[in-house]
């Protein structure tokens, strides 16, 4: 049963400001009236893009540490396009390598204006693409709402705007893109992404020995989909953020918390037209309380922050559910494919919080950022049923964790 945005309630107890509930209702109502609420149907893809030479130890590291594996590869004129698939019915991950180790394009430049993102200038999650019914419609009405379309001189790389896809300009508040396709995302002939190729012989072997061991140890039947994509972003610009996504999407506002140990909220939206997030992961919204030259009066932890001051404005970890149940005896689905993996040297950030006995709950952890994405990875299982988001204990134990991790002073990285 789909929800409709404008007689939600969203649920929550951080405060937000009359201009966000009257706008959010405004954006509702042209949504539906503009056409894009009947235009926009689910998430049909996300994209990443890693630095040239990468992508196959990106590959290697997603094919162990999740549900996605390779579909198809094309070049164009400046990138190999890797296309991923999970199960059908979730969206596509697509993969973005350069060809070049000294390509640049407006990506690069945000990246170098960081202290941590710098060493991997082309590095990063670029957003998120949703199916339509009429691509160039979508993007005739959307245009007429103030939002920003690339065209052909303003990126170098062609998969923006030369495939069947239609990107949005980075966003000036998260920095990511959102795309538009009213073909199949199956249909990689009508996408146009460039001239198929297939990968190395060697390279299918070494990515098989990761499929026999995640299938020897069941991780392929434990890790389902992208449960939920989490942007953070700066204090000042929560509420713009969440209004220009909901404006660009079919998306509505589930709620904002408030984490107060950490000093930050955690803001949802969620696709209301599907029975189950994988099929259209929700976006969540991270940020500061305070600014960090406010915050300087009152020494609060800020960690949401000081990512964005260090990283940039980004998409700070994805999120896949883990099936519910018991591997063995006093063992959660999650901790088994943590310690698993830990065995596989993947770092993880402290440990599995949250409790997950006789009573719903859920149990989740971070990873470290991969060294290829800079995405930090996340596993989270709802137990006995639990139909919350997430808890506000969970939130600020992961927010901790990611923040210890993330410090940067004069120069130099905190492990």
């Amino acid at each position: 049963m789909s929800i409709n945005p404008l007689e939600y309630q969203p649920g929550g107890d951080k405060k937000n400001s009359e201009f966000f509930d009257e706008y959010r209702m405004k954006i509702y109502e042209r949504r539906q009236k503009s056409g894009v609420e009947d235009l926009l149907e689910k998430m049909c893809a996300v994209v990443v893009q890693v630095e040239q030479e990468e992508a196959i130890p990106y590959l290697h590291e997603l094919y162990l540490m999740g549900p996605y594996r390779f579909s198809a590869g094309f070049k164009n004129e400046t990138h190999n396009v890797y296309v991923l698939i999970s199960q059908p019915e979730f969206p596509r991950l697509i993969v973005l390598e350069p060809l070049s180790k000294d390509y640049a394009d407006e990506i690069t430049m945000f990246n170098r204006l960081y202290p941590l993102s710098s060493e991997k200038p082309n590095a990063r999650y670029i957003g998120e693409i949703f199916s339509t019914k009429d691509t160039a419609e979508t993007r005739k009405t959307l245009e007429s709402h103030n939002i920003r379309f690339n065209y052909h001189h303003e990126t170098k790389n062609p998969f923006f705007t030369e495939s069947h896809f239609a990107f949005t300009f980075p966003s000036d508040f998260t920095f990511n893109r959102v795309g538009y396709c009213q073909e199949e995302i199956g249909n990689y002939d009508a996408l146009q992404l460039g001239t198929h190729f297939d990968l190395d012989a060697s390279v299918v072997d070494s990515l098989n020995q990761v499929v026999q061991f995640v299938e020897e140890q069941k991780l392929d039947s434990l890790i389902l989909g992208i449960d939920h994509l989490a942007t953070r972003i700066l204090a000042g610009e929560r509420e713009d953020a969440i209004l220009e996504f909901l404006t660009m999407s079919n998306h509505y506002f589930w709620g904002a918390y408030n984490i107060a140990d950490m000093n930050s909220s955690t803001n949802v939206t969620r696709n209301g037209n599907v029975d189950d997030d994988k099929k259209s992961p929700a976006k969540v919204f991270t940020a500061n309380n305070t600014p960090s030259f406010v915050n300087s009066f009152e020494n609060l932890p800020m960690p949401t922050e000081d990512f964005v001051r260090n990283y940039g404005r980004r998409l700070h970890h994805m999120a896949y559910e883990v099936v519910d149940g018991n591997h063995r005896a006093g063992e959660k689905n999650v901790d088994y494919v943590v310690n698993t993996l830990m065995e596989k040297s993947i770092p993880f950030l402290a440990h599995v919080v949250g409790e997950c006995l006789d009573d719903p709950n859920l149990k989740q952890i971070f990873s470290k950022h991969s060294k290829y994405s800079i995405l930090i990875t996340e596993y989270v299982e709802r137990c006995h049923g639990y139909e919350g988001f997430f808890t506000k204990s969970n939130v600020a134990a992961l927010t901790e964790a990611a923040g210890k991790d993330e410090r940067y002073e004069h120069g130099h990285v905190f492990d």
